[in-house]
């Protein structure tokens, strides 16, 4: 009971162009045996040295309550010098469909090397991997829903 969906148009459209949310392609695993989900460019993307740019996924996750979707960079591209800008994208179960941005996941990379990197439309960028996470007995309980996107949990 996990997957990927497209985001709708009207929320792609904050970002993007019809165009590209035509290209979006869902997550999937390369082998049997991998265990990331890669996610794949829907457009182009030119990063010149010290640059940072804000990806829009079109992708929202689903998942259930005691699972979460981690977002590590691929290796290929770490070889190269793009980082993800908080090292490891978490997204949490709530963060789906939620009132503000439907759960588009957005993919926040840096490019850390001295040369331009030119990424194609349809390269892989990011790999997401599902896991089961445990609480802690006697955890007082948490209050309230998640109202919005990206950094709500306590806003």
């Amino acid at each position: 009971m996990r997957g990927f969906k497209k985001v709708s148009l009207h929320e792609y459209l904050k970002y993007q162009t019809e165009t590209e949310y035509e290209r979006i392609n869902l997550p999937k695993r390369a082998t049997e045996h991998s265990a990331g989900y890669d996610f794949y460019l829907p457009y182009a993307v030119e990063l010149k040295p010290g640059e940072d740019i804000i990806i829009a996924s079109g992708i929202k996750a689903y998942m259930k309550n005691d699972e979460v979707l981690f977002l590590v960079i691929r290796s290929s591209c770490g070889f190269k010098g793009l980082r993800l800008k908080n090292q490891v994208g978490v997204i949490d179960a709530d963060y789906y469909n939620n009132p503000k941005n439907e759960g588009h996941i957005l993919i926040a990379i840096e490019n850390t090397s001295k040369e331009t990197i030119v990424l194609k439309e349809n390269e892989r960028i990011v790999q997401g991997i599902f896991l089961k996470f445990l609480l802690i007995e006697d955890e007082e309980k948490p209050g309230g829903n998640r109202a919005g996107g990206i950094g709500s949990t306590k806003k």
